[in-house]
């Protein structure tokens, strides 16, 4: 079908039906339904525990539908991360975090209102971990960046709007095993664990980095030249 998305969602059910309006809202982008464009990016998605679980396949029509691109075009990683810290829930452990979260929901959170599916990063339990230690003011823009593109992770795309879930229809499913999908979910955590550590800087380069706190300080903008040389240098 052209202009349409052949998506799958990990469950530990089968899902025929996907309901607009439930769901958990402290996920990465509110309430909506969570799909990824990888069948085996699912199954391991589906098996949080030690049991089996489902993938679930599924046609959506873009026709009509407006989409909204985290990880390209005019938005950043900035962006991302403001609708993180706009839904799911920080540890901030210093008066640099919780400054550093209103001054990035104030100029760097995108307004999805007219928005019916968003394509962006997903935050897995490693990969929420950087995004908290950007906030707290660990680790800077350009490792932040980096530690997102670790373990090949993927993108999600998630259905938000009424309009969007009237649009997509299922198409079956595949079984996810546990004894294989656990553990290369976990395994796909403990490598970008690992492959962050390795990555991150020593003392003698971190002064040529831009942290957070360097953004409050100089109150820097989204059109910022200094930080537009970080996202996308």
């Amino acid at each position: 079908m052209e202009n349409s998305l052949i998506l799958y969602h990990g469950s530990e059910q089968i899902v025929e039906v996907p309901q607009y309006g439930v769901g958990k809202k402290y996920n990465d982008y509110g309430q909506g339904f969570y799909c990824t464009e990888s069948a085996e990016l699912a199954k391991e998605w589906a098996c949080p525990t030690k049991k089996d679980g489902y993938a679930n396949r599924y046609v959506l029509s873009l026709d009509g539908l407006k989409v909204m691109y985290l990880t390209r075009g005019e938005f950043h990683i900035l962006n991302w991360m403001a609708l993180l810290l706009q839904n799911r829930r920080f540890d901030i452990n210093n008066s640099v975090g919780s400054n550093a979260r209103e001054y990035i929901l104030s100029h760097f959170l995108p307004d999805i209102s007219d928005v019916d599916v968003i394509i962006g990063y997903r935050a897995d339990d490693s990969y929420f971990s950087f995004a908290q230690d950007f906030v707290n003011n660990t680790i800077s823009v350009r490792d932040l960046n980096q530690a997102m593109q670790l373990g090949t992770l993927g993108e999600q795309v998630v259905l938000i709007s009424e309009k969007a879930f009237r649009q997509i229809m299922f198409d079956g499913y595949e079984t996810a095993d546990y004894r294989e999908y656990y553990y290369k979910r976990m395994e796909r955590d403990t490598r970008a664990r690992e492959v962050y550590r390795r990555q991150k800087k020593d003392l003698s380069v971190l002064k040529d980095d831009l942290f957070v706190l360097d953004i409050l300080r100089e109150e820097m903008r989204p059109d910022d030249e200094r930080l537009q040389c970080h996202l996308f240098g």
